[in-house]
């Protein structure tokens, strides 16, 4: 088995009874066709109200996060990871989300959401719940955190707070290693307001020259490449703004320093090609990229003893209004918290794990690695990320095909990787050594675009065939093909997976992969790499749902024959495991299924549309989310289908980009044992004695931390660590 049997599952699932976006059209031939919008086929009118609203979803994801953060009984820098991943998580909520609505609103093409919001009234909540959470994570922070901080030794101080021989000692430090990187950038007639980047933490300095008793006012960039939070002595952190407020005297010499305040600015770092500069994609996207610093201001963060009459002249300067502007007691940018996650102190964080090489992959005794193309010719491997080693599986399979003389061609696709990717490695020597090697590198990756832009051009410096995919779409897919000459025949070896080729995040995301050399997902995995690579039309697959063609029309027609079993009386029910969960049609047909008495189980990371518990609509929903150590990422889509369960696993989540934008792809699972693993963690997550976020009708969500007796319930993810250690893997 690829996966630990829980408990038993020789019973399948009973049924508890008793306005999308357009697609974006691809323009040249071998694009996938878009699918069309299923229409509902409910027997009466579904309520206007049934979806819960995306942005305001999306907040409250983000308020999960902070409630691990709260949870006293992790590890104090275990939480202070967690405010850190909500600091960043916001910061990106800001950079695309509610600069991509400012700029709908702005340029007139926002349109009423399907949760029955303006435009407006969407930004207004965001606004206000955004600020609400950050003042309480600034709260937990200072109030809960850093007290714990302290009592086990770590103090993170203000300058005050040092003593006299540690501010000599961070003076020495401030000229020998910040003073020559500062840049104070007077404002008056002769200087402008500077452009203040995006995330920059900086200083606004309120100056008074003696002779004239004039006051003027300066802006100091805290330098981003410096450590944000000052050791200065073992485990005792002072804020680098705090350094740096307490030495402009030497910024600006026989001035009196009046005022010292704090602020941080968020930008639109959104990025978009046109689809006329499609022809020179990365220089259009570099182009873009270069753009990206100088985005409108969608956010200032002011320290809350900011002096009025500077705040002022911030919004002025910057063209914010006021709901933009969240102020917030010091200090700012609690992202910078990852400087004390780093620090060697294991007693402090919880227990490292270490992935283990797959049973399925050590079934032969062998005393070197093992031998994954063997392995898989017998038959298919079901991975589990992290809990199986990405790197003696994934990275494994590429590197042993990179050095075997029998392999004739690799095909790649590549969306995100790390910056020293062993997958470019191991594809780069296979290109050396003659094999005929394809990458094809999703450029448009968000936020990844320069680094895979990088990795583009060192591919094909080496040899390596490297395309972008198809114009209007961005490959999201995770496929990867080998085809090697066995002697009887040419076969084709394959690995589709949930989560990116990429090693470091391979350890910290949870996914799925399918290693197989299955002669129809192979034929699925040929055709498809020939759409994005040429000019090929085909849109018909054997194992596979492919967006933007099928997945919405081929999940909504198998939720709609979960609801003919149910009305035969065969068995039925839906799971669904994603990151998000918006799309209308996907959505509406669940609630079809829910009336008509299927069982529905939504397990749902981070987004969800979905209304659960509405009486004569989706009573017979339920939608479950679960955080921990590891990111929740892996896409896995169950039908009972009378009996004969049917389980997918792929790219895909159930949002309109990934419908309608993307090329994603589902396969489906072949082996009943690989099918029963999958529905046996869906059981396990599900089961009430495991801890999670259960969503309420008015899309709020409520923790199950304790039962009855006040015990606290397991930990579904340090559950599944505690199964494999016990069950002896190989190491």
């Amino acid at each position: 088995m690829s996966f630990i049997r829980l408990w038993d599952h020789s019973a399948v699932t009973t049924p508890t009874t008793d306005v999308p976006e357009s697609a974006d059209a691809a323009d040249h031939s071998g694009a996938p066709a878009a699918e069309p919008t299923a229409e509902p086929v409910a027997d009466a009118p579904l309520p206007a109200d049934r979806f819960l609203d995306r942005e305001l979803s999306w907040l409250a994801f983000n308020q999960r996060v902070l409630e691990l953060a709260e949870d006293d009984d992790l590890p104090v820098l275990e939480r202070a990871k967690f405010l850190a991943i909500f600091a960043s998580n916001l910061d990106e909520f800001f950079m695309v989300r509610v600069a991509g609505l400012k700029r709908r609103i702005a340029t007139g093409i926002a349109v009423r959401a399907a949760s029955g919001y303006t435009p407006r009234e969407v930004l207004e909540r965001i606004w206000s719940r955004a600020y609400e959470l950050q003042r309480e994570q600034a709260d937990l922070f200072a109030a809960a955190v850093l007290p714990d901080l302290e009592a086990h030794g770590i103090q993170m101080l203000r300058w005050d707070q040092l003593t006299p021989e540690e501010k000599a000692e961070v003076g020495v430090f401030f000229e020998a290693k910040v003073f020559p990187v500062l840049t104070p950038l007077a404002v008056d007639p002769s200087h402008p307001f500077p452009y203040i980047s995006g995330l920059s933490l900086n200083l606004a300095v309120v100056v008074r020259n003696p002779m004239t008793g004039t006051e003027l006012f300066a802006r100091v960039k805290v330098p981003p490449l410096l450590p944000r939070f000052v050791e200065v002595a073992p485990t005792r952190f002072v804020p680098l703004e705090d350094v740096i407020s307490a030495h402009l005297h030497t910024l600006f010499p026989g001035m009196e320093i009046q005022q010292t305040h704090t602020f941080r600015v968020t930008r639109n770092e959104d990025v978009e090609v046109e689809e006329d500069d499609a022809e020179n994609l990365l220089k259009a996207l570099e182009r873009e990229l270069m753009r990206r610093r100088f985005g409108p201001p969608v956010r200032l963060e002011v320290e809350e003893s900011i002096d009025p009459h500077v705040l002022e002249l911030l919004i002025s300067e910057l063209g914010v209004n006021e709901l933009e502007v969240f102020r917030l007691p010091g200090p700012l940018d609690l992202t910078g918290l990852w400087t004390l996650v780093g620090l060697d102190r294991d007693d402090l964080k919880q227990r490292k794990f270490v992935p283990r090489t797959s049973r399925r992959l050590t079934e032969v005794e062998t005393a070197s690695a093992p031998d994954v193309l063997a392995v898989v010719r017998e038959h298919d491997v079901l991975l589990h990320h992290p809990y199986d080693s990405f790197s003696t599986s994934v990275q494994l399979f590429l590197e042993q095909a990179a050095r075997d003389p029998n392999v004739l061609a690799i095909k790649q696709t590549l969306y995100r990787t790390s910056g020293d990717s062993p997958i470019v490695d191991a594809l780069i020597d296979a290109a050396q050594a003659g094999k005929q090697v394809l990458a094809l590198v999703e450029i448009k990756a968000r936020f990844d675009e320069q680094n895979n832009i990088d990795w583009a051009r060192k591919l094909e410096e080496a040899g390596v065939h490297v395309v972008y995919g198809l114009v209007g779409l961005k490959t999201h897919s995770k496929l990867s093909m080998v085809v090697r000459d066995d002697g009887d025949q040419l076969r084709r070896y394959c690995h589709i997976g949930t989560g990116n080729y990429h090693p470091k995040t391979a350890r910290l995301y949870e996914d799925f992969g399918l290693l197989t050399c299955d002669e129809a997902v192979g034929e699925d995995v040929s055709n498809l790499f020939n759409v994005l690579s040429g000019y090929s039309m085909n849109t018909e697959y054997e194992r596979f749902l492919v967006a933007p063609h099928s997945v919405r029309t081929g999940l909504i027609e198998r939720i709609d024959r979960e609801i003919e079993h149910h009305e035969a009386g065969r068995p039925s029910g839906i799971r669904f495991k994603c990151n998000s969960i918006v799309d209308e049609a996907v959505i509406d047909a669940l609630y079809r299924a829910s009336r008509a008495g299927v069982s529905v189980d939504v397990w749902v990371r981070g987004i969800c549309a979905v209304r659960p518990g509405v009486p004569g609509l989706s009573e017979n929903i339920r939608v479950l989310s679960i955080l921990g150590r590891f990111l929740e990422h892996s896409r896995a889509y169950c039908f009972t289908n009378g009996g004969n369960p049917e389980v997918w696993i792929g790219s895909a989540d159930l949002m309109h980009r990934n419908l309608d934008r993307r090329v994603e792809t589902l396969v489906s699972l072949a082996d009943p044992e690989e099918v029963a693993d999958v529905e046996a963690l869906f059981d396990f997550a599900f089961d009430p004695t495991t801890s999670g976020w259960d969503l309420r009708t008015d899309g709020t969500w409520h923790r199950r931390l304790y039962d009855a007796n006040g015990r606290r319930l397991r930990d579904y993810q340090e559950s599944l660590i505690e199964i494999k250690r016990k069950r002896g893997f190989a190491p």
